[in-house]
């Protein structure tokens, strides 16, 4: 079933004050959202962007959320319902990354939980508190979560990173084939897993064997068209599509030679983030 347009719905994106977030509520508020939410822990960041939709033309609330604190997650999510009711769509965006160092050399054990609670553990309670109101209703609706090429191969230098993208990945699609299997047609779960964005986060980060550092417009408008169609998965580019084949089918040392040959595990060697 397919979603031509969120013109009269109401969305929610979480990360949303910069980078993908931020492209993803422009792009709700040109198609005519009725209501966009914004969370983000960066309040400054969070009220400029909202700002800036509002000028354009969108009607905006705003929620500084940390969304790794599972009652944080439940205080905004009713804040959400007083101020807008139900949710239509669903981004799970928010998201970080620790690298460069290989795990022995972990030196804050926050960086563990930091990472597994916002990358795996936050779209599981930010769903938990919309996505009932979603399955008992009878309009379309949406639940987009943003993983990561590296919950499909294994990747030295960022293992937590991974670890916490494989957690999304089986969570979402999990989730997407409990739908289905309940009859819940009217809700898609679509999970998209792209290589390094240039959205700053994986600053220093090298591309490999024909592919380049992904473009955000173009991951925001593949995304974006793939959640409203109901599309179940999303790998981008189609060189992460190949690792991940390939993987299934070559013996370990074969398949740890052609990741290693192509770069996949050497494009963290020089990782700094965004500062």
């Amino acid at each position: 079933m397919k979603l031509d347009t969120v013109a009269g719905k109401k969305v929610l994106i979480t990360g949303a004050a910069m980078g993908l977030g931020k492209l993803f509520a422009a792009r709700a508020v040109r198609e005519g959202a009725a209501a966009v939410m914004l969370w983000d822990i960066n309040d400054t960041a969070l009220r400029e962007t909202a700002a800036e939709l509002t000028a354009a033309g969108g009607t905006v609330h705003t929620y500084t959320v940390d969304v790794s604190d599972s009652d944080a997650v439940a205080t905004a999510a009713a804040a959400v319902r007083v101020d807008a009711g139900d949710i239509d769509v669903l981004v799970n965006n928010a998201g970080i990354v620790r690298g460069n160092t290989y795990f022995w050399e972990t030196k804050d054990r926050n960086d563990i939980d930091k990472t597994m609670a916002i990358n795996s553990l936050a779209p599981m309670y930010v769903t938990l508190e919309f996505l009932p109101a979603m399955v008992a209703g009878t309009t379309e609706a949406r639940v987009l979560t943003i993983a990561s090429s590296a919950g499909l191969v294994h990747n030295p230098r960022m293992s937590v990173y991974a670890a916490s993208k494989w957690a999304a990945l089986g969570w979402s699609d999990s989730v997407r084939i409990e739908l289905e299997q309940a009859g819940h047609d009217h809700v898609k779960v679509t999970t998209v897993c792209p290589t390094y964005i240039d959205t700053g986060m994986f600053a220093g980060a090298k591309g490999f064997w024909l592919t380049p550092i992904l473009d955000q417009h173009k991951v925001v408008d593949t995304s974006w068209t793939a959640m409203k169609k109901g599309t179940p998965l999303v790998i981008l580019p189609w060189t992460s599509r190949l690792n991940k084949a390939l993987s299934g089918v070559l013996p370990l040392k074969l398949r740890d030679l052609f990741l290693n040959t192509v770069g996949v595990y050497h494009s963290m060697d020089e990782f700094t983030g965004r500062k």
